[in-house]
């Protein structure tokens, strides 16, 4: 039996697009066109290991794909408690998709917390797998159950697996000279074993994976490959799962090219050292581990063949301090950090604007306010990286839309702070970092050249026709001064804090010159130049949806719904938030409704009622994960109508 595949823009769900019976009684193959797994289980359980793992093998096949990992803050919750749940969901199909999906078709459970946490997000008939082994009286109490889901009858309305897979995994472990703890620890690894055969996953490179990880340990890789192939025997052999999947390669979903999957973090540190490669700059970093930035700190200090340069600082100052430091002797400077440690640099940004130095200061925000959700997302920092300095101290702002996006970010990040010499601020989230997508390796040619040219000598012509250099001397075209690294000859100039007179630097207190100096360092970072918006408006629109940063993939998905349902609506999103793009004015005037969604309280949306007068409406989240497609959705709809 065969069924028409539908458009993507019509898929909601994992539709079932051709079924195969083997013969001689083997399983039947059911061919989908995509599926959303969640593994959840206590913090401890390898929760986001296997999902990565899966991930991974996934991008391997082809298919396109989307993570959503979800973790406490704490490094060891309580076990078996619901604040202890973590979970990693992705979404992997045969075409193009934008976000990890709104409601998983599999929940493999590791225990009652992770049930009862996660059952809420599931369709009626998703799947559940259940690790029975931890059904336990106390563990279901734990969690406030007063009976066993499993027997009460509460998951009737689910495909239900129950699944001993601690008594499975030990059983499979008995030859190993592990004691009983140590076997239950692979229980993640027979899980994936048994989702890898659901979904036909390639098993190789898990393999190789964990003989790498534990190369030290060949006792416990051999363990933990053993659990694995027990998780992919058990799936053929059972009698209770009869069925396993097939998703397509997403062969027409991706432009010819090398691709690999990558997260936001890591995207956003291959993007880093890739401009200092194009600018034929040394990179420095200066930051203090912060969750979610610290990937960058880690990844960057693997990479000294580069010319990187790690700093891990004692405190959020001193790593702006280094950096700052660093720019100043010449390097590509960065510092990263999240919403608590932007407000400790603020005085430092302000200072790198007054210098006129060019320094990346890369946001990866997460919910707050102060310590607040630190593993949650959020877009709360906007208007912290727009005004969160005193006096008037102008910095551009560029946000990416979506993991792979990071790479392309830190490189225009990057050229808007070598050209203009002031520093940038770069908004990427949580659910950005540590969520993945395929991403298409780009080839040299395709790099933009992000050279500079340092000062080498004197650059003014005083009255009586001595040659001077003046550091603030400025190209007529960016408004950048020069950039001189120190110990040139004859390049001597002052620095610090207080303000400088026009040309040459010196400290100057005249209010005319100051009020010169403001206006100056405004002129040039509302002259940067940066792409016109784009509008996506097939069917001439009377609503546009605007939006920012990572809410990209779920507004683009409540849009397709919206145009496949035959609502027609418009949509642009905004890398460039300061300035914004100088077509911005003219596109919000086009249309009669202009909505803002955000994961915050609206900021963009005053950003723009300021600047454009435009009556736009914010719909907004702020409950740590990112908007859903079909909750978007409804909210455009009513717009749409209202």
């Amino acid at each position: 039996m065969t069924s028409q595949v539908s458009s993507p823009a019509e898929q909601t769900d994992g539709t079932v697009v051709g079924e195969q019976r083997k013969p001689g009684g083997a399983k039947d193959v059911r061919r989908l066109d995509r599926v959303i797994i969640r593994f959840a289980g206590d913090s401890g359980d390898g929760m986001q290991l296997t999902g990565d793992r899966f991930t991974s093998e996934t991008a391997t096949f082809g298919n396109d794909l989307s993570t959503l990992p979800n973790f406490p803050a704490e490094i060891r919750a309580p076990a078996g408690t619901l604040p202890g749940v973590s979970s990693f969901q992705l979404h992997f199909a045969d075409h193009d998709i934008l976000t990890p999906g709104d409601a998983p078709n599999v929940l493999v459970a590791m225990n009652p917390a992770a049930l009862k946490a996660n059952i809420g997000d599931l369709p009626r008939g998703a799947e559940i797998i259940v690790n029975t082994d931890e059904f336990t009286k106390r563990a279901l109490q734990k969690v406030g159950y007063d009976s066993s889901p499993l027997e009460d009858g509460s998951l009737d309305g689910y495909s239900l697996h129950p699944v001993p897979l601690t008594t499975l995994t030990v059983e499979a472990l008995k030859e190993f000279d592990l004691s009983r703890k140590e076997a239950e620890r692979s229980k993640n690894m027979f899980a994936l074993g048994l989702l890898s055969w659901m979904y036909h996953r390639p098993t190789e490179g898990t393999e190789k994976f964990l003989k790498s990880k534990f190369a030290k340990k060949p006792d416990i890789a051999e363990a933990n490959i053993a659990a694995f192939r027990a998780g992919w025997n058990f799936g053929e052999t059972t009698e209770d799962f009869a069925v396993s999947y097939e998703v397509a390669p997403a062969a027409k979903a991706f432009p010819v090219g090398t691709y690999r999957n990558i997260s936001g973090n890591l995207a956003l540190a291959y993007g880093l050292i890739t401009a200092s490669q194009q600018a034929d700059l040394p990179l420095f970093l200066g930051s203090y581990p912060i969750t979610p930035a610290s990937d960058i700190l880690h990844e960057l200090s693997k990479h000294k063949n580069f010319g990187v340069r790690t700093f891990q600082a004692e405190d959020e100052i001193a790593g702006i301090g280094a950096a700052l430091g660093a720019a100043f002797g010449g390097s590509l400077a960065v510092t990263t950090t999240s919403g608590p440690g932007v407000a400790l640099k603020s005085e430092t940004i302000g200072l790198a604007v007054s210098l006129e130095l060019p320094l990346l200061v890369v946001d990866i925000q997460r919910g707050g306010p102060s310590t607040g959700l630190p593993t949650k997302t959020e877009q709360a920092d906007l208007l912290q990286a727009m005004y969160g300095r005193n006096g008037e101290a102008p910095v551009p702002v560029v946000a990416p839309m979506t993991p792979a996006d990071c790479f392309d970010a830190a490189l225009e990040a990057a050229r808007i702070a070598l050209t203009y010499r002031t520093p940038v601020m770069l908004l990427s989230d949580g659910y950005l970092a540590n969520g993945s997508e395929p991403w298409r390796i780009p080839a040299l040619d395709e790099l933009p050249d992000l050279r500079v040219q340092f000062a080498s000598g004197p650059n003014h012509t005083l009255a009586d026709g001595t040659e001077v250099f003046w550091p603030y001397k400025r190209d007529p075209q960016t408004l950048a001064r020069p950039w001189a690294v120190p110990g040139t000859p004859g390049l001597e100039h002052r620095i610090g804090g207080i303000e400088k007179q026009d040309g040459t630097g010196n400290i100057s207190y005249d209010p005319a010159n100051h009020d010169f100096m403001v206006r100056t360092r405004q002129a040039k970072i509302d002259g940067i130049e940066v792409p016109d918006v784009e509008v996506d408006d097939p069917h001439g629109a009377r609503t546009l949806v605007l939006g920012w940063g990572s809410t990209y993939g779920p507004i683009t998905a409540a849009v397709r719904r919206l145009r496949a349902a035959g609502e027609p609506i418009a949509q642009a999103h905004l890398r460039h938030l300061n300035p914004f793009p100088r077509n911005l004015g003219a596109v919000l005037k086009d249309y009669d409704k202009v909505v803002i969604p955000e994961m915050n309280l609206g900021q963009l949306a005053t950003l723009i009622r300021a600047k454009y007068l435009v009556d736009a409406h914010s719909y907004n989240q702020v409950n740590g994960m990112p908007f859903k497609a079909e909750q978007l959705a409804a909210a455009l709809k009513e717009a749409i109508d209202d």
